[in-house]
């Protein structure tokens, strides 16, 4: 590769997504101004796993329908993406040597924090996908496996963290406009992270939940800020946080705010 590929943590939003056209265009025009990807590895909110894993290498396993109670259409999504038996190999040789090893589970297909957004960016399906799990929702245990997948970014790695800039469904109503005017400490949070990656403040990001105003009400459990530690690593790693927003707003009232990583 002449260029190191870039990292990107994404707002990945839920199933009807699909049915947001101005965030489905967002997502569109982003992935057409990224390099090609050699291949796409996701750390998604929605895999929780120790040891850490990686899943399936082999094709045709099935989509992760992770998500209860929508109508059947969004069940009858399908993402065939070629599967990385390479890429996981490289992931084996970065990470092995964590806490267990790195495991893989031969039945994990792609969750929906993965393949509802790649179905907006990549929609040919034609990049090798690759899934890891998060062992932690420790931001520097996160941080430092990030830092550790850095060198794969020279290969053409596409380093995707997948969750949700502000996440608490207590917000959400399905009842009210898609853009309609956000809660405040929804808000408030949007901006701080906003601020914090515009400076590069890696340590304020890591210690959130002491630095950022509401970040207890943003994010009752963690989870869907954790994958932004491991793309802040692998993008640190290469010389320090270069983080340009490139969606922002709010979709019934989360913050779907995606940075792009140099």
């Amino acid at each position: 590769m002449d260029t190191r590929s870039p990292v990107i943590y994404l707002s990945h939003g839920a199933p009807p997504l699909a049915d947001d056209e101005r965030w489905t265009d967002e997502l569109s025009a982003w992935s057409k101004d990224l390099p090609r990807p050699t291949s796409i590895l996701v750390v998604s909110a929605h895999w929780e796993q120790a040891p850490i894993s990686v899943s399936s290498t082999t094709a045709g396993t099935p989509l992760l329908y992770d998500f209860w109670g929508f109508p059947q259409k969004y069940y009858d999504v399908t993402y065939a993406a070629p599967p990385a038996p390479e890429l996981a190999r490289s992931v084996a040789g970065l990470l092995g040597d964590t806490g267990g090893g790195l495991h893989q589970d031969p039945s994990r297909g792609l969750d929906h924090g993965a393949y509802v957004p790649l179905v907006e960016m990549f929609p040919e399906a034609d990049v090798p996908v690759l899934q890891l799990s998060m062992p932690t929702l420790d931001p520097q245990a996160l941080f430092d496996i990030g830092t550790r997948l850095a060198p794969l970014r020279d290969e053409g790695t596409l380093i995707i963290g997948s969750g949700f800039t502000t996440h608490n469904l207590g917000w959400f109503d399905p009842h009210a406009p898609a853009d309609a005017a956000p809660p405040a400490p929804s808000s408030e949070f949007d901006h701080w992270a906003a601020e914090a990656v515009d400076a590069g403040d890696v340590d304020a990001i890591l210690d959130f939940m002491d630095k950022a105003p509401a970040a207890h009400e943003a994010h009752p459990r963690t989870e869907h800020w954790a994958p932004l530690f491991v793309s802040l690593g692998a993008a640190h790693a290469s010389g320090g946080i270069d983080g340009q927003s490139v969606i922002d707003g709010f979709w019934f009232g989360l913050s779907k705010r995606s940075w792009q990583f140099a």
